[in-house]
């Protein structure tokens, strides 16, 4: 039974704690949306914390961005939302946050390309990166133009990484997905570089996908090789101290609750 609107703002205002939480974000930062019909989407307003929202905080706005319903006002980046509902009618939720590390990859201008992990070539393929575009301007959502149809995740340069699904809990598992295989890339580069599964091997991973439910996505497109093969060395190397590694440690620790 489809749920109702009630238990749908229920469902963000969960997600957003969780978002908080785990240190995705700081302050007002992120937003989350669920497409109700056709024409309507439910999402979170400007200026309020993930961590903090009420029900009744959240707006009811058109396919156009228009608000119809709400005492606070929309998000500066609700077109970024309305563009994936446009590009993809089997999307129904979508969760834009900063995870730290992620985020940390796309300011250093690298996606998550490489075949490390089968949970992630099986679920979400690879990571692509979407050139930078200025929040709240339309110049935003032009770099992820080439990969919404084809990826269920997306790191945007500077900014963060957006995830959408078929549901809002969906969308936030795969940005926990995207995080975590980003804390396994940095340590792996830290401790000298990743083994990378070779192509055959992928290649059996993306065939497996129908077995977990999960819709085919296409791979190795430009910007986004998942092979040992297309990623070649693993490239540049990244360098941090040791106090800057044991601050990175303690951080992951803390998200977690564990320190």
């Amino acid at each position: 039974m489809p749920k109702t609107e009630k238990e749908l703002r229920e469902d963000i205002v969960r997600v957003g704690e969780l978002v908080f939480q785990k240190g995705w974000v700081a302050a007002n930062d992120g937003n989350i949306s669920i497409r109700l019909d056709e024409n309507r989407v439910l999402c979170t307003p400007t200026a309020t914390s993930k961590g903090m929202l009420h029900v009744d905080d959240l707006i009811v706005c058109d396919m156009q961005g228009k608000k119809l319903e709400g005492r606070k006002q929309g998000t500066s980046e609700i077109a970024m939302h309305l563009l994936i509902y446009n590009m993809r009618p089997d999307i129904k939720s979508v969760v834009h946050a900063h995870p730290p590390v992620a985020t940390g990859f796309a300011t250093a201008g690298k996606p998550l390309n490489q075949a490390l992990l089968p949970e992630v070539i099986i679920g979400l393929g690879c990571v692509p990166l979407a050139d930078y575009g200025l929040p709240g301007t339309p110049a935003l959502t032009d770099g992820m133009l080439p990969y919404i149809p084809k990826y269920e995740a997306i790191l945007m340069a500077n900014h963060g990484a957006v995830c959408y699904g078929a549901d809002v809990f969906s969308a936030y598992f795969k940005m926990e997905t995207v995080e975590h295989y980003a804390r396994i890339a940095l340590v792996a580069e830290l401790l000298g570089g990743p083994t990378v599964l070779p192509r055959e091997e992928v290649r059996k991973l993306l065939d497996s996908r129908t077995r977990y439910g999960v819709k085919a996505m296409v791979s190795g497109e430009p910007g986004c090789p998942v092979s040992a093969e297309e990623v070649g060395g693993g490239g540049e190397k990244i360098t941090v101290t040791r106090d800057e590694l044991v601050a990175l440690v303690e951080e992951a620790l803390r998200a977690r609750g564990v320190a």
